[in-house]
């Protein structure tokens, strides 16, 4: 049959032509139709392979060969993917998942406390004006971890609670919750200040998103105990801002190991949420970013703004793409079934947390100063669709509430400041100390910050403090640093209150914590109190539980007057010089004191009944105070207030070299904002020297001007054209000498000379003029200075030289050296040898911190030392003055003066703390102090204490100035 077949197929080709061959028309004809009906049938087919076999057979697709466990996986993380996370609990709780068993219940009685939130029934309008909020006396009950039962008016019956309860009674002093830092580098930026412990920043990209705070936070730092000692239970510690996205940050507790109350000593033990519910980011606009890595043109940039936001938004469609892809595996896999997947669920670790924020999973912080900045950020969040919980330093942010309430989410940023740090780059020089008054008023959200260790975190209540003296509601003052930041954190059911449910992270002060020096008498991290032994300050008892009311605030630029009465003086502290009448009263509290100020002089301080008269007479100005204060004006020493406008801007500064002695006056830069906001806040004088590499290093002669002075040659602008003669051995000195043993060598070895030899022949204004002034008395050396080992030693350079002096003078002719130190952060150290040479102290800071390697023994005062520098220095005998290692501290010079004399223990009063920041300036230099020049300042409220401002400025160099109030 198969050979039967083979032929008849033969014999039908042979007879059919070949499809070569020409084809008539009439079988072209023929063939045609054909062809229609097969293209016809083709498309049927299409049809059906398009809408029925390939569904169909998409039904029957094989079992992927990839790992089942492996896709299971990854579709559980798409569940992870689509969720958004919540506000942890707070009630309801019957432990805190932080409670180490073991720890017995506390009773907490006797308070005074603030609830941290306004009477049941108080209308969101009142609650905002500060309507329903009070301190409260009752008894707080810890149990587990959290708060149990909070009892006002009432007591809590000791026998109703567990038998091994232990009482801890308050006395009647304030209670609060911790302390909430929303801006801390505490743990990865170490202190005292290591290159090998320093892990602020990734720098190896600008876009870093991928790495942890976590990863490099350290619970040794000493600064994490030295930040609780003020309060502070709870810290955001974020990775630093030479990036524009800097990484993950992580909120952390301020209880570290058995000591503490805890079971191990790491990071993961310090975390506040060990569930981590909600993930958060730091990011960073402007100078930092373009600083860092615009010096690497070429390789990457970001060289200006306009790069750094081509960076953002390169980062975030990148994190895009991911969620994108992610988005479309999980939906494919919910469709079709994980198990016939033929790909893995896309991850990419480097953009993983990036693609979390756009998720909405990751609380974004943002530090952005200036409005250019802000605008353009704020922009990147309408595009890419995520919100911002806070701008951080955000000094303009004031200038704009607008462009904040235009960012992408529910709620507009917050606003994470400082009270009144600027001036220290160029976005930093706009900014205002109402900045979160200003806020505030615009329904926004003020949240006062450290950026520890930029500033000391212990004192960030301070910072609070301060936000009300410039005119914060009392209320949003303190929410500022407890229930606002909570609340940021996504943790206001479980911080920032005193309520049942709520994390027993509890503060006892020895005061108010919105008035100068308040300090804990003790805290509770997790209900474990965190001192045993806890050193108290001895402080009359405040028992005054109303709130105070809210402070105006003064205008910036005064009005300049020759004639004023001011009535309502309550003390005064002028130089008895001055024409005064019942001079033995005028110190007493509560009188009601007129001054007399004729022709810009006072002529009068008593009752001045025929004053008055003869003033009104002549058409004088009447100011009525409540509580006035007249004292000598405030003198800023030891910073670089007319020698530089913008910290970081040289163009705006003076300079300095290791290799260059100068004078001061010779760079003498006049009518500036810094010199605008000395004279505001009393400090009609300073002396600043030239620096040496850094700021609050100096090399040169010192210069004494009036602030108030529009340029050098005006009329008593400069009282001391050469006030001292200063040099650096800090560790800054080696960047010129090599090493500190060189540099004191290299003082002792100038100073000698300079006894030895005869200067008359050298230049007028040569360093070795001014080092012979020196030897023979007549111009003091300061010597900046933080050791007590290097202390030492220039106590023995100073030894050597006074020697050599009264060997070569004789012991009559011989002055021994004015010797005075500066920064003496070591200095209560040798305070008996430094009282024994005669030689006193700029403390600068007045409070140290162990910022650097060199202060690394200083005290950092209650609860953990028993006192300060100034304290122990004061009860050695040691004349001591308060300098500034910032220009923007010239704010703050009365402030830090009261908290010496509040938390000093007796050993100082008002008089003498304000010696502090005038007199003992001038007594340490050997300069006539100004008293017969008549200058004064007048305050409403103490100089010494949060909400005194100035009123009247009399600068000596003519007219009167004027501070009215904002709204008078």
């Amino acid at each position: 049959m198969a050979s039967e077949r083979r032929e008849m197929e033969q014999r039908l080709d042979d007879e059919l032509p070949s499809y070569n061959a020409a084809i008539s028309s009439e079988k072209t004809q023929y063939r045609l139709p054909l062809r229609r009906s097969r293209l016809l049938r083709n498309c049927i087919l299409a049809y059906l392979a398009l809408f029925v076999i390939i569904p169909l057979t998409s039904r029957l697709r094989p079992v992927s060969k990839l790992s089942i466990e492996k896709l299971q996986d990854d579709l559980e993380v798409c569940s992870k993917l689509r969720s958004k996370p919540k506000d942890p609990i707070g009630a309801g709780r019957d432990r805190n998942a932080r409670y180490i068993d073991g720890h017995q219940p506390t009773l907490i009685k006797n308070a005074t406390i603030w609830i941290g939130e306004p009477a049941k029934g108080t209308s969101a309008e009142d609650a905002r004006a500060g309507i329903g909020y009070s301190w409260v006396n009752g008894d707080v009950f810890l149990e587990h971890g959290l708060i149990k039962k909070v009892q006002v008016d009432k007591t809590i019956n000791v026998k109703s609670l567990p038998t091994d309860t232990l009482v801890w009674d308050a006395q009647g002093r304030r209670l609060t919750s911790g302390i909430i830092d929303m801006h801390s580098h505490a743990g990865i930026d170490s202190i005292p200040d290591l290159w090998g412990t320093d892990d602020t920043n990734e720098l190896g990209s600008d876009i870093t998103p991928y790495v942890r705070s976590i990863d490099g936070i350290n619970p040794n730092d000493h600064q994490i105990q030295v930040i609780k000692s003020g309060g502070v239970t709870t810290s955001l510690v974020l990775p630093g801002s030479g990036n524009n996205i800097g990484g993950e940050a992580f909120v952390i507790k301020h209880a570290v190991g058995r000591d503490d109350g805890r079971n191990e000593t790491s990071a993961a033990d310090m975390l506040a949420d060990p569930d981590r519910n909600w993930r958060y980011i730091k990011m960073a606009c402007g100078e930092n970013a373009k600083f860092v890595y615009g010096k690497k043109t070429g390789e990457g940039g970001p060289t200006s703004r306009l790069g750094e936001s081509w960076k953002f938004r390169q980062a975030f469609e990148q994190a895009t793409r991911l969620v994108r892809a992610q988005d479309d595996w999980c939906e494919a896999a919910d469709t079709h079934g994980v198990e016939k997947m033929d790909s893995y669920l896309p991850q990419d670790l480097e953009w993983e947390t990036l693609s979390a924020v756009l998720r909405g999973q990751v609380h974004v912080n943002t530090h952005c100063y200036t409005i250019t900045d802000l605008e353009a950020f704020v922009d990147h969040t309408n595009e890419f669709k995520f919100p911002v919980r806070a701008f951080h330093h955000a000094h303009q942010t004031y200038l704009v509430p607008e462009i904040l309430k235009r960012a992408w989410g529910d709620s507009p940023p917050a606003s994470a400041l400082f009270a009144d740090n600027m001036w220290y780059k160029s976005e930093a020089y706009i900014g205002s100390e109402y900045a979160g008054k200003i806020l505030y008023e615009n329904g926004l959200t003020p949240i006062y910050v450290s950026d520890n260790p930029v500033l000391n975190a212990q004192h960030v209540v301070l910072e609070a403090a301060k936000a009300f003296g410039y005119g914060l509601p009392y209320h949003a003052a303190l929410a500022s640093v407890t229930t606002a930041p909570a609340e940021r954190l996504g943790f206001e059911n479980r911080l920032g209150k005193i309520k049942p449910g709520f994390d027993a992270d509890i503060v006892v002060w020895d005061s108010d914590p919105l008035s100068a020096g308040a300090t804990p008498v003790q805290v509770w991290i997790d209900g474990t109190a965190q001192y045993e032994d806890p050193i108290e300050l001895e402080k009359p008892f405040d028992s005054r539980t109303d709130i105070p009311k809210e402070i105006s605030i003064t205008v910036d630029d005064p009005v300049s007057t020759r004639n004023v009465i001011i009535t309502g003086i309550s003390k005064s502290f002028l130089p008895s010089g001055l024409p005064t009448q019942e001079w033995s009263n005028v110190m007493e509290e509560d009188r009601n004191i007129t001054v007399i100020v004729l022709n810009g002089l006072v002529t009068c301080v008593g009752e001045c009944v025929q004053e008055i008269k003869t003033a009104q007479e002549m058409g004088a100005k009447t100011m009525t105070l409540e509580n006035g204060y007249i004292t000598k004006p405030f003198t800023a020493f030891g910073s670089l207030l007319g020698l530089n406008v913008i910290d970081a801007e040289p163009s705006t500064d003076n300079g300095g070299s290791p290799e260059i002695f100068s004078r001061g006056i010779d760079g003498l830069a006049l009518d500036n904002k810094k010199l605008h906001y000395a004279q505001k806040y009393g400090v009609t004088r300073a002396i600043s020297a030239p620096k040496y590499s850094e700021l609050a290093t100096h090399q040169g002669t010192s210069v004494g001007f009036r602030t108030g002075a529009k340029h050098a040659l005006e009329k008593h602008a400069v009282f001391a054209e050469d006030a001292a003669v200063h040099y650096t051995l800090d560790l800054d000195a080696k960047k010129g000498s090599t090493s500190i043993s060189n540099a004191v060598g290299s003082l002792r070895r100038k100073l000698l000379e300079a006894v030895h030899s005869n200067a008359t022949d050298a230049e007028e204004y040569s360093e070795s003029v001014f080092l012979a002034k020196v030897v023979n008395g007549s111009l003091a050396l300061a010597v900046t200075a933080h050791s007590a080992d290097v202390i030492a030693a220039i106590l023995r350079v100073k030894n050597t030289v006074d020697e050599a002096i009264a060997s070569t003078r004789g012991e009559e002719e011989a002055s021994p050296l004015r010797l005075v130190i500066i920064g003496g952060a070591e200095s209560p150290i040798v305070a008996d040898e430094l009282a024994k040479a005669d030689v006193g102290v700029v403390l600068s800071p007045v409070f140290s911190y162990r910022k650097s390697w060199d202060q690394r023994r200083a005290l950092t005062g209650a609860p953990l030392t028993n006192g300060t520098a100034v304290d122990v220095l004061v009860g050695a005998g040691v004349t001591v003055a308060i300098g500034l290692e910032e220009d923007w501290v010239v704010r703050d010079l009365g402030l830090l003066a009261g908290i010496a004399y509040k938390n000093g223990g007796g050993r100082i009063d008002e008089s003498q703390a304000l010696d502090l920041v005038s007199s003992n300036v001038y007594k340490l230099l050997g300069l006539p102090d100004g008293d017969e020049d008549g200058d004064f300042v007048v305050f409403e409220g103490s100089p010494l204490e949060i909400g005194g401002r100035v009123r009247v400025v009399a600068d000596g160099l003519g007219d009167v100035k004027v501070y009215d109030y904002v709204d008078a």
